[in-house]
């Protein structure tokens, strides 16, 4: 295995975790199979042991890999998920419940897609998609950190907005609106940076909630959506057959 040529822009870390999903998402690493072990990819890779750690442990976390004690690390088995969440502006939740939203925009640019997002949004690996950083607090205390690839086929302008005055579901609603989406929910340790950012204590658990959405046939967004586990609860409802909604 060698690593796809980078700018120094990515650090070493992340270019391991790029070349690892990329070989399970193209069905070279089926559920199951033995991954390289950390020496192994430091030997393979020439990159250090501790790179190889926090490559490895990392992809554990999101739920791409399982490492077993003694036995060595696997892909890991995908887990089923359910339909249980509505899609609605965060802005929109914390006013429902009484309290003030405030939005910091970390990133918002355009950038060279990876394997993984490229696939997620239909596109050809290193065509360019726009990559939006956002934290959001409630009431001046960080609840979420969104981080959100989208296709600028779909949504030209989301790099023209201001997203500390509108959400980029605000904007994504009416610029491509939604006709399918899917979700998957994850229960992940954050890494240093999104614990800082969320200013949470790194073993502090959190819930990542994983969602792609389409607009017709088209992909329009790739978004991680990670919560501090004590300061958020994900939740929903069901409307068995012959129920109807009542009246707003």
């Amino acid at each position: 295995m060698i690593l796809p040529a980078r700018g120094g822009e990515i650090p070493l870390y992340q270019q391991v975790k790029d070349a690892l999903v990329e070989r399970i998402l193209s069905g070279d690493w089926a559920e199951g199979t033995r991954i390289p072990s950390e020496n192994e990819l430091t030997r393979s890779l020439g990159i250090s042991r501790m790179t190889a750690n926090r490559a490895l442990r990392e992809l554990t976390a999101e739920g791409w890999l399982e490492r077993v004690q003694g036995a060595g690390t696997y892909v890991a088995e995908a887990k089923p998920q359910s339909a249980v969440l509505e899609i609605r502006s965060i802005a929109d939740e914390i006013a429902g419940r009484g309290h003030r939203h405030a939005a910091e925009v970390r990133a918002l640019k355009r950038c060279r897609t990876r394997a993984l997002e490229a696939r997620m949004l239909g596109l050809e690996r290193g065509q360019p998609a726009i990559y939006s950083v956002i934290l959001h607090r409630e009431n001046g205390i960080p609840v979420q950190l969104e981080t959100r690839w989208v296709n600028p086929a779909v949504a030209p302008d989301y790099l023209a907005q201001d997203f500390r005055k509108i959400t980029p579901y605000d904007y994504l609603i009416s610029a491509a609106p939604l006709s399918r989406a899917e979700h998957t929910i994850l229960a992940v340790l954050p890494s240093d940076e999104e614990a800082a950012l969320l200013e949470i204590d790194s073993a502090a658990p959190c819930l990542l909630l994983r969602r792609r959405t389409w607009s017709g046939d088209q992909a329009v967004t790739w978004a991680h959506l990670l919560h501090p586990g004590e300061r958020y609860r994900l939740g929903g409802s069901f409307r068995g057959p012959g129920e109807t909604p009542s009246a707003a």
